[in-house]
C-alpha cells in the first residue's frame, strides 16, 4: 500500500519561502515502470488545482500561476519529492497535497496547511 506523508507547511508572511516534503512508502511493489508525482493545493471554497509535477524520468510541469517561483524536485533514494517555494503570495494559502500516479491508479496524502499573509 503506498502512502505519502507530507510535511512542511507552515505560516509565512507574503515574499517568504517554504519547502515542503512528500515522503512516499510502500511504492517498492506497487510501482509501474512510469510514475509522476504531482503537487495540488486546493484554498477554502475552492476547487482543488494542480501546482506541479515531476515525472520519474525527471520532467517537470508548473501551474501558470508558480511558474518561475516554486520548484519541484526529486529524492529517489529518499522516496521523498519536494516542493520549494520561493515569492509566497496570500494567493498561494491552500492546504497542499502530494499525489503519485502510478500503475492508472492516484495516490494521495493528507496534505499540508501553507498560510501566506500580506
Amino acid at each position: 500500500q503506498v502512502r505519502l506523508v507530507e510535511s512542511g507547511g507552515g505560516s509565512v508572511q507574503a515574499g517568504g519561502s517554504l519547502r515542503l516534503s512528500c515522503a512516499a512508502s510502500g511504492t517498492r511493489y506497487t510501482d509501474c515502470s512510469y510514475y509522476a508525482m504531482n503537487w495540488y493545493r486546493q484554498a477554502p471554497g475552492k476547487e482543488r488545482e494542480f501546482v506541479s509535477s515531476i515525472t520519474r524520468g525527471g520532467t517537470t510541469s508548473y501551474a501558470d500561476s508558480v511558474r518561475g517561483r516554486f520548484t519541484i524536485s526529486e529524492d529517489k533514494a529518499e522516496n521523498t519529492v519536494y516542493l520549494q517555494m520561493t515569492s509566497l503570495k496570500p494567493e498561494d494559502t491552500a492546504m497542499y497535497y502530494c499525489k503519485r500516479f502510478t500503475c492508472g491508479n492516484n495516490y494521495w496524502g493528507q496534505g499540508t496547511q501553507v498560510t501566506v499573509s500580506s
